[in-house]
């Protein structure tokens, strides 16, 4: 048992679990600069990892009635089928340490990206708000395809870096259904959402041979009972405060990483 990674498990499982961010934005880069696993391990185990988590996370957000079926099968339709060819694209292309730059990169650039949606979700909620409320038919009868679109990109980036399932699924969700989803069926309904989607690409990740089993034993260990704790807290707090900190830990984060990559 490594406590640090124990304790690293239990404080990225409690952020899934109050606001569903965190399994691959916060723990992947942890697993990078502070743990120095390879690129490619770090991806395939963190996968695994934010899968198991939010399985515990979401049987209590089912115990509340919050998620809305709807709304994930749209996401599955796109994220799915995305992750599966991206593995094997990645299989393909990636299956080595040499691709170990290039995937820093991306990991780096997917947490500042998921920081800066987390920064503007509650303007982007306020321009869906308007759009839905005057121009109903119309943004009602995109809402559909768009959430499909959105799933796919979604899969494409967990896929090769293992981030933004959390927090860029919630900012499209905010958008997309900015009436449909309170802040706790939002939550709810993104972290359900997630679970098949690393399971899909965590299988392929396993395939190829990226899964360090102790490393993710170790997290588990923190990140269940403490996952089960946020979800509990989850509909009894505001996120508010707690999503502006994190997503400007974030933004440093993804900066620091980008500073060890060597051209």
């Amino acid at each position: 048992m490594d406590l640090i990674l124990v304790a690293s498990g239990a404080v990225t499982g409690l952020l899934v679990g109050l606001t569903g961010v965190g399994g691959g934005a916060l723990m992947t880069p942890l697993l990078l600069l502070v743990c120095g696993i390879a690129p490619l391990t770090a991806v395939g185990t963190d996968l695994w990892f934010a899968a198991v988590t939010k399985v515990f996370a979401s049987r209590v957000h089912h115990g509340h009635r919050l998620i809305d079926w709807q709304v994930v099968r749209r996401l599955w339709l796109g994220s799915l089928p995305a992750a599966a060819l991206t593995l094997v694209w990645m299989k393909l292309h990636l299956a080595d340490e040499t691709a170990a730059p290039l995937l820093k990169t991306m990991i780096a650039a997917a947490i500042m990206l998921t920081a800066l949606g987390m920064l503007f979700q509650k303007p982007l909620h306020a321009l869906g708000r308007e759009l839905r409320t005057t121009n109903s038919e119309q943004f009602k009868a995109m809402q559909a395809p768009l959430t499909v679109l959105a799933g796919a990109m979604l899969g494409v980036l967990v896929t090769f870096t293992s981030v933004g399932a959390g927090a860029l699924g919630a900012v499209f969700l905010t958008y997309l259904y900015p009436l449909r989803l309170t802040p706790p069926r939002l939550i709810a309904t993104d972290i359900v959402h997630a679970i098949p989607l690393a399971i899909t690409a965590g299988i392929g990740h396993l395939l190829i041979g990226n899964v360090d089993f102790g490393l993710l034993v170790n997290l588990l260990l923190g990140s269940i009972p403490a996952a089960i704790a946020g979800a509990i807290l989850s509909a009894h707090l505001s996120h508010r405060l707690l999503k502006g900190m994190l997503s400007i830990v974030l933004l440093l984060i993804g900066i620091k990483l980008l500073g060890t990559v060597s051209i």
